[in-house]
């Protein structure tokens, strides 16, 4: 995104990161200041504040990050301060952070990070900082892959779908209406086809290599039952469904309808402002960019098609507060994490309903604060009342592969869309890799 902070921003350049990632559960373990308590502040780091890039998306989003510190640091003796660290998740700084002895107390990561720092004996256990009915108010499925062995360890203050924008100024230029959107894979490059102009694309799927990409490529897989891991911990990789996802990138690509590079910087918002592209994959958290930055640019929103025989599925990930058990003040550090975005106080849900539906637009982790956020009317646009009612269900969260299977994954999805491999090789050879790394594997479980 060219402004403000994104998702995709700070998940697409994660491949830089995976060579170190790959021995970063042992590099981490009993890193971290050793002090119970101290009078230093604790140092959250965070993508959103201060941000010295100021625009409406980071103003709002850094705003509500501001509110809660000030807050906490009036009500507490520990004080936080937050630390903008742009695109650590990206790089290998929160890991050299660690492994160095002087990693944050508090931090934001995704779920494809967790199991690098859950085994790397970084998480801090939240569980006994929480109340049953906080535990037991977050949706099915929201805490699944920040969990290990019935404990907590990260709190999800955000879900994020995915979606197919489009560009309505385009529909209506090609006389096209909601009966015309697509319902199957086929559908959707032929549309993207006959919306293509020389300097339209019709269809992005993602180009970059990295994390984005994956999680972007997963649901495609998903809806013809394909998976990565077994519910046995073998690879099923190498499957009918894989395959047929790999091509679909592929054939986008082939069918010159997706591009080989990415489109307006990868700022979705601007893209189809500008007329260069018709429809582009993507998630939940663009309508609040629309709403700030290009609130008369006019689009809509359709779920993911599907294959022949095909069930319906998209994915939401979602950044989520963490504690470092080995930093200055560790039982602060929980107790700040929780009552952000994970305690039943009237002020905590209110923080996550703002954040889902004012600072940003998400769908919440929550059933409170998504009550609250529906109640506000943070649902009632139609673009959002759309991501709530009908593309949210069916919604599985991202998985949290390890590093070695996500580049397996991601090695595959390049070598099929951009270099015309053949997908069902790709398929057999990332199954290879994910096998010969499942059974030396351990940590926790992997979803």
């Amino acid at each position: 995104m060219a402004t403000g902070i994104s998702r995709r921003s700070l998940l697409k350049a994660g491949a830089t990161a995976v060579g170190a990632a790959a021995v970063g559960a042992t590099a981490l373990a009993g890193c971290g200041k050793s002090a119970a308590t101290s009078s230093e502040p604790l140092q959250f780091w965070n993508f959103y504040t201060p941000n010295p890039l100021r625009t409406p998306t980071s103003i709002a989003q850094g705003g509500w990050f501001d509110t809660y510190i000030a807050d906490w640091n009036k009500k507490n003796k520990q004080q936080v301060q937050a630390v903008f660290i742009p695109n650590y998740t990206n790089t290998n700084k929160l890991q050299t952070a660690f492994a160095a002895g002087s990693g944050p107390d508090i931090f934001l990561i995704s779920p494809g990070d967790f199991l690098r720092y859950l085994n790397g004996g970084v998480l801090m256990d939240l569980t006994p900082f929480m109340t049953k009915e906080a535990i037991a108010d977050y949706l099915p499925g929201a805490l699944d892959t920040r969990m290990a062995d019935g404990k907590v360890y990260a709190l999800p203050m955000e879900q994020e779908p995915l979606a197919i924008y489009y560009s309505e100024k385009v529909f209506e230029q090609a006389h096209l209406s909601e009966a015309d959107l697509p319902k199957t894979w086929e559908d959707l490059l032929e549309l993207a086809k006959k919306l293509q102009t020389p300097s339209r694309y019709g269809m992005v799927f993602e180009p970059v290599q990295g994390y984005y990409q994956n999680f972007t490529w997963y649901p495609w897989m998903w809806q013809g039952g394909g998976d990565a891991v077994g519910p046995n911990g073998q690879s099923v990789f190498d499957s009918k469904a894989a395959i047929q996802a790999l091509q679909l990138f592929q054939d986008g690509v082939n069918r010159g309808v997706s591009p080989r590079t990415p489109v307006a910087a990868g700022d979705l918002p601007a893209g189809l402002d500008k007329g260069q592209a018709a429809m582009w994959q993507s998630g939940i958290w663009n309508v609040s960019d629309f709403r700030l930055r290009l609130p008369k640019t006019k689009y809509g929103i359709f779920r993911l098609p599907t294959p022949p025989g095909g069930r319906y599925a998209t994915i939401a990930g979602g950044w989520a507060f963490c504690a470092n058990k080995n930093g200055r003040n560790p039982e602060a550090a929980a107790k700040f994490c929780v009552e952000a975005v994970g305690s039943m106080s009237p002020d905590s849900v209110k923080r996550v309903a703002d954040w889902c539906t004012v600072a940003k637009s998400d769908i919440s982790p929550r059933k409170s604060a998504l009550d609250l956020g529906t109640a506000r009317g943070g649902y009632s646009s139609p673009v959002m009342k759309k991501f709530k009612d009908d593309i949210y269900p069916g919604t599985r969260g991202e998985p949290r592969y390890p590093p070695v299977i996500y580049k397996a994954i991601s090695d595959a999805i390049q070598n099929t869309m951009l270099a015309g491999h053949k997908a069902a090789d790709e398929a057999e050879i990332a199954a290879a890799s994910i096998d010969a790394y499942l059974k030396s594997y351990e940590g926790a479980k992997i979803l």
